[in-house]
């Protein structure tokens, strides 16, 4: 039996179920499409050496970085550091802090850019994204600039900029309605080079909606084939 390339941590239930079963099924179409496999997990449970190693890619869908076991959380950070394969995460994955009685990860909170969440727009807002590395690979056939509708629009307590490669940023005079909630310099999407590993983050995840943006879309089926080394992107 072929073994599965790629699998997907994906909470189990909460506000974001929503987005999560609609990245299931646009995930499972474009994995009988391509020919490729993907397994889904809902905790970090199985998560070892051995379980990273039947895989090309391993997908954060808004699986956040705390309540990992300590096996977990060591054979994830051999998995990156050593390129074993590829990485994308999805919103959740920067909730870094003390949530829920789980301390900071700090390691992980370095991957992202040495950044720490700090607030969010509540009640939600569009916003213009614009691309800043139209060249990347996770990027190609997205135009210059696009909106995303409803997104709650992360702050942390810095910009991950001097820390990591921006693919893309929010304008934060583009929110409608406005909003008070802003950090200025503000990356939404960026990859980490300072590890072996491909690694793209994507800050947008809360609505399902999001599969009918073809702009979200082009860069989710983008970055899975460059972060598992499979294909250029179309």
């Amino acid at each position: 039996m072929q073994l599965p390339d790629s699998v997907a941590i994906a909470e189990k239930g909460g506000i974001h179920l929503p987005f999560v079963q609609a990245a299931k099924v646009w995930l499972n179409d474009l994995a009988t499409k391509d020919g490729f496999a993907i397994d889904y997990i809902e905790d970090t449970k199985p998560v070892d050496d051995a379980f990273f190693a039947k895989y090309q890619l391993f997908i954060q869908l808004n699986y956040p970085p705390y309540a990992w076991t300590p096996t977990a959380q060591a054979a994830f950070i051999k998995y990156i550091e050593q390129g074993k394969g590829g990485w994308i995460g999805f919103h959740h994955a920067t909730l870094l802090g003390e949530f829920d009685g789980y301390q900071m990860w700090p390691w992980f909170s370095q991957f992202m850019g040495g950044i720490r969440f700090t607030a969010y727009i509540q009640t939600f807002a569009d916003g213009t994204v614009t691309v800043e590395d139209p060249s990347h690979p996770a990027m190609k056939g997205v135009s210059r600039q696009f909106v995303i509708e409803e997104e709650e629009w992360y702050t942390w307590d810095k910009s991950p900029r001097p820390n990591v490669h921006v693919l893309a940023s929010v304008d934060e005079k583009t929110y409608k309605p406005d909003s008070k909630t802003k950090m200025g310099d503000h990356p939404v999407i960026w990859t980490d080079e300072h590890y072996k590993a491909r690694n793209i983050y994507i800050f947008m995840g809360h609505h399902p909606e999001l599969f009918q943006n073809l702009a979200f879309t082009t860069i989710f089926e983008n970055s899975i084939f460059w972060a598992a080394h499979e294909r250029e992107p179309r």
